[in-house]
């Protein structure tokens, strides 16, 4: 029995269920063909996006510039490298155990971070405004947002909703995470009527949906009435991977090993290569006491390892492109599909969650197989 562990659910089994297993989406289609946007805080060219990339977008300021590749990881790229990898990543660092749903679309990248570190309403709608000018370019058909505005707004020609109208009219879906507090209180652009809004869920890593719950996401009413999210999905135990050359990389490289480490000889082996990155002394690597495996153990569970390229992680913003990807397959399967259509389908073919009040979970829990067949079958 390994004497470290991780701290996701199991359920009678070691492994993080993927997206794909955990949605049980369809196979058939990947998002071929189909081009995927992310509005987010920042991003890394991850191997798992690789020769899909069509172009990365830095609109942290009025400024904006347009590059194909060789941009640069910052502090705030590991939460655009979640969104997208989740959404669009081929599995290729896990030899295809954690692919995502939409694992063949190509992608347009929008940096939206300003230059103190922060994502504010301006910031978002200077991304938005630059899809909104440059979608046809790239034929973009879907655009995840994965952040959120400052305060609510009821007042209709507020800029987001705006924007968020514009795209929707040029043929584009915009899906957007209804944000984590768990409080009647919903912002742009996650209030934007014409937005798809996605609340979570939490499936304990199981695919028992007596087991589902609700996770704790925003919710409330739109400037016109309309309950918002408009569907849910998974929120917790979303594998994703670890944002490379940094810290926390830097530790899972021998935090990930103690997981197989059977008996202390091999603890120790890991800890003599490794102490330097674990910011211990080579005295407790070489005669490790209790307390270093409590420490260690801790640190295994705070970063949520899963293994040396990969972590869980939770939110909405995760929950989102996991819709993002649905509506690509959707897409993939018919490509005429309009975003007043595609969110039709989603609502229409979503699962009640049952004990959750309708103002929590607008139409449901997303039927990603549902949702995909019935795109395909309409004409």
């Amino acid at each position: 029995m390994p004497l470290f562990s991780s701290n996701y659910p199991h359920n009678g089994s070691p492994i993080l269920l993927s997206t794909p297993e955990r949605t049980e989406a369809s196979p058939a289609y990947t998002g071929r063909g189909v081009v995927m946007a992310f509005i987010d805080s920042g991003f890394y060219p991850h191997p798992d996006l690789a020769g899909r990339i069509l172009v990365h977008v830095d609109a942290t300021t009025r400024y904006i510039t347009e590059q194909a590749s060789g941009f640069h990881a910052s502090d705030l790229s590991w939460h655009g490298q979640m969104t997208s990898v989740i959404a669009a990543g081929d599995g290729r660092t896990s030899n295809g155990k954690y692919r995502g749903i939409a694992c063949d679309v190509r992608l347009v990248l929008i940096k939206v971070s300003n230059r103190r570190w922060q994502i504010k309403e301006a910031d978002i709608l200077r991304g938005m405004r630059w899809l909104i000018e440059h979608h046809a370019r790239f034929n973009v058909r879907v655009v995840n947002v994965s952040v959120g505005g400052d305060f609510e707004s009821s007042d209709p020609k507020h800029p987001l909703y705006r924007a968020v109208r514009r795209l929707t009219k040029a043929g584009i879906t915009v899906v957007t995470a209804a944000g984590n507090r768990g409080t009647r209180w919903i912002v742009p652009p996650a209030s934007a009527p014409d937005a798809i809004t996605v609340g979570g869920i939490d499936d304990h890593n199981s695919l028992d949906r007596d087991r589902w719950t609700l996770y704790h996401h925003n919710y409330g009413m739109t400037y016109n009435g309309i309950a918002k999210p408009d569907l849910l999905a998974p929120a917790m135990w979303i594998a994703s991977p670890i944002l490379p050359e940094s810290g926390v990389a830097r530790e899972a490289r021998w935090l990930a090993p103690l997981l197989e480490a059977q008996d202390k000889t091999t603890v120790s082996k890991v800890l003599r290569h490794g102490y330097a990155d674990l910011a211990i002394s080579r005295q407790q690597a070489l005669r490790p006491s209790k307390n270093l495996y409590t420490t260690l153990q801790a640190r295994i569970h705070a970063h949520k390892l899963i293994d040396a390229n990969h972590q869980h992680v939770d939110g909405t913003s995760v929950a989102a492109p996991i819709v993002s990807s649905v509506v690509a397959q959707m897409l993939e399967a018919n490509p005429d599909l309009t975003p007043h259509q595609i969110r039709a389908i989603l609502t229409s073919t979503a699962h009640k969650l049952p004990g959750a009040g309708d103002e929590r979970q607008g139409a449901g829990v997303l039927n990603a197989v549902g949702a995909v067949n019935a795109a395909a079958t309409l004409s």
